[in-house]
């Protein structure tokens, strides 16, 4: 099976067809296939416009993301960057506000103000972040974790975040 990707700006270009403001998805270091195909998944039912994902060190579209996804990966727009931090710094330009997640953020995820343009970017399995990525970031968020594990499925914590961008962009009545 073929595996087609598109560049980022095609992602810009489909919020601006639906008069939306941009709500993007950049994955630094993804590496579990079930991970990926559940957060497309769930990127595609929150109305997402896409996902960038780097060209190397990451999972990439195949098989097991396709299953796992449900037919997701087909709706949801998949970019390929050779350098994540670059495109994160050209949607900066472009006007959207960069999120990161980590463990160790300093704003409770549902605190900060996600209703501009906006990409969230979530790290790879058990690394998080990359330190260089985690620079380019406007802020950092955390999700605050009440018992005894330390951390959340990268797909959990996708979920819990692309909702709660949901959530206040249907606040705001910025929905669809």
């Amino acid at each position: 099976m073929v595996f087609r990707y598109c560049a980022w700006q095609d992602l810009l270009e489909i919020a601006a067809a639906r008069n939306q403001k941009p709500f993007l998805l950049a994955l630094d270091g993804l590496e579990d296939p079930r991970n990926f195909g559940a957060i497309l998944r769930t990127a595609e039912a929150a109305g997402a416009h896409g996902v960038i994902i780097p060209k190397r060190r990451s999972v990439q579209l195949n098989d097991t993301v396709m299953r796992t996804s449900t037919g997701a990966a087909e709706l949801v727009p998949v970019a390929q960057a050779a350098n994540i931090n670059e495109v994160l710094q050209r949607l900066k330009k472009e006007g959207l506000w960069i999120a990161g997640l980590e463990a160790d953020g300093g704003t409770d995820y549902r605190a900060a103000d996600y209703t501009d343009g906006l990409t969230l970017v979530l790290g790879g399995e058990g690394r998080g972040l990359s330190r260089l990525t985690r620079t380019y970031c406007d802020f950092v968020v955390r999700i605050p974790l009440r018992g005894q594990i330390t951390s959340l499925n990268a797909s959990v914590a996708a979920a819990l975040l692309l909702y709660e961008v949901v959530r206040q962009r249907d606040a705001a009545g910025l929905s669809r």
